[in-house]
């Protein structure tokens, strides 16, 4: 894998954890917890929730849990980097995508006890950047995959 690739990695990474560490601090000091925002009254709000299970709230009183797995994907995901001679930019773009969202994720359990979510959209539990990375990056893989096979 080219330096740059690498690099690109690790940026787009930074560049996902900065952007969920900073709308959880503005959203958790702008808002009271249960608080909503709306921004488009029945489709889209802002409302602070805190979650102590995974992603979009499943898996409640899973703490430890979490934190350990947040480290063994993280540590993977570092191992895979440093150590692939290759991989594609689709893939490279998806562990990116997780790295950072797992990060940004683990950072709220070890210093909360809990994630910060905001993001509301009424027809589905409240999330934030973080979980989006992280859903999008799987996504992204499991399509890369599948189309891999079938191709």
């Amino acid at each position: 894998m080219t330096r740059w690739l690498r690099g690109g990695i690790f940026f787009a990474a930074a560049f996902v954890f900065a952007a969920d560490r900073l709308t959880k601090y503005f959203i958790i000091k702008s808002l009271v917890l249960g608080q909503s925002i709306k921004v488009i009254p029945d489709i889209f709000h802002i409302t602070l929730v805190f979650n102590d299970g995974a992603a979009f709230g499943v898996l409640r009183n899973c703490g430890p849990f979490f934190i350990i797995f947040s480290f063994a994907v993280i540590a993977f995901i570092l191992l895979v980097v440093s150590r692939s001679p290759r991989l594609d930019r689709l893939t490279a773009m998806s562990l990116a995508l997780i790295l950072g969202g797992a990060a940004g994720n683990l950072i709220d359990r070890l210093q909360f006890g809990y994630v910060i979510d905001f993001l509301d959209f009424r027809v589905w539990p409240v999330f934030n950047i973080a979980d989006s990375c992280i859903t999008i990056g799987v996504a992204l893989i499991a399509c890369s995959i599948i189309f891999k096979r079938s191709g």
